[in-house]
């Protein structure tokens, strides 16, 4: 199996667009969503996109082919909320293995198709780990600041399941994103590292937090260079940021970490600010321009794009990483 430790140090690996994004313009209904097999399913299910890789699993993978094509090297799993909490929602917690497995399935058979026909540019799958609906760090009821909706304990299990389905279904890097609770995301590492011990495999890890406004900082208070720091105790691929801001706005978050790390850095900002009807409207030329400025001062390893973003975006950016060379990494003396 081709190793992403050595891909990552020959070139800048790109990342693939956003699924949601690419799997609206289908225009699925209800009644797509549904399937012959959930046709009786007692709650609404039109937007659970994950439930998509169950359903209409062709159209997923035709997200990944298109993506691979537009020259990313890592595509990530259609699982961003795929654990028992965010499924909840939907009346579905008994389907998140199966959920997980299918879409890492997929992913994985489009990716060996793309690295059999350049084996020179070996394809990779990440899983992607949502931060889930709930926050551990913080009460949802301002009258009860000591109340929480969620537990560690409950978000390690949750996050444990969905661990062992990806990885079951072929996943080679595990992708915990969108973190705006680093407690959420400490509970996802930890059960990353037992599922570790107890299979006694190594797993490539990247996490990825998104700043959510103007102060920059996550939703729970940390700033980039804090958020890196209670993170560090994990051996990781990759830390970066992704979603809630544009290219531009991001570069100063990932200049902060950027200089404190030996882990390879990464990022997948949004095409630019919704605009009033929540729509994204950077072009892929505008939002190239602006990743070519993380490239000139040697910021990235792994660049991508989130909200917004479709295969024409992720080409641009291709094009543009292909003339650099990656993040140089401090060798660490073991």
């Amino acid at each position: 199996m081709s190793n992403i430790y050595k891909e990552i140090q020959k070139r800048i690996l790109v990342l693939d667009g956003a699924m949601g994004t690419m799997l609206q313009e289908y225009k699925f209904t209800e009644e797509d969503f549904r399937g012959e097999r959930f046709k009786d399913h007692p709650s609404p299910l039109q937007g659970n996109n994950d439930l998509l890789s169950i359903t209409q699993p062709e159209a997923v993978k035709e997200v990944h082919r298109k993506y691979f094509a537009a020259g990313a090297d890592i595509v990530e799993t259609n699982t961003f909320s795929g654990t028992t909490i965010a499924m909840a929602d939907y009346q579905m917690e008994s389907l998140v293995y199966e959920l997980n497995y299918e879409s890492a399935k997929i992913a994985k058979e489009v990716a060996d198709e793309f690295t059999e026909k350049e084996p020179e540019k070996p394809r990779f799958v990440a899983g992607s780990i949502g931060p889930t609906n709930r926050t551990a760090s913080m009460s949802p009821d301002v009258n009860d600041p000591g109340y929480r909706a969620v537990t560690f304990d409950e978000l390690r299990l949750a996050y444990k399941l969905q661990i062992e389905a990806l990885l079951d279904g072929g996943a080679d890097v595990l992708l915990v994103e969108t973190v705006f609770d680093t407690l959420n995301a400490k509970a996802a590492l930890f059960a990353i590292e037992e599922v570790k011990e107890e299979r006694k495999i190594k797993v490539p890890v990247m996490v990825s937090g998104t700043i959510t406004d103007a102060s920059g900082r996550t939703l729970s208070g940390q700033t980039a260079e804090a958020f890196l720091i209670s993170i560090s105790h994990i051996p990781l691929l990759s830390v970066g940021f992704n979603c809630a801001l544009g290219a531009n706005l991001l570069q100063p978050h990932l200049e902060a970490i950027a200089s404190k790390t030996d882990f390879s850095i990464s990022a997948h900002p949004n095409a630019g600010l919704p605009n009033a009807f929540g729509e994204y409207d950077e072009t892929p030329q505008e939002m190239a321009s602006q990743i070519e400025e993380y490239l000139k001062k040697d910021l990235i390893n792994i660049i991508g794009g989130c909200c917004g973003t479709n295969p024409e975006h992720i080409k641009a950016i291709a094009e543009v990483a292909s003339k650099y060379t990656p993040r140089l990494i401090r060798e660490k003396v073991s």
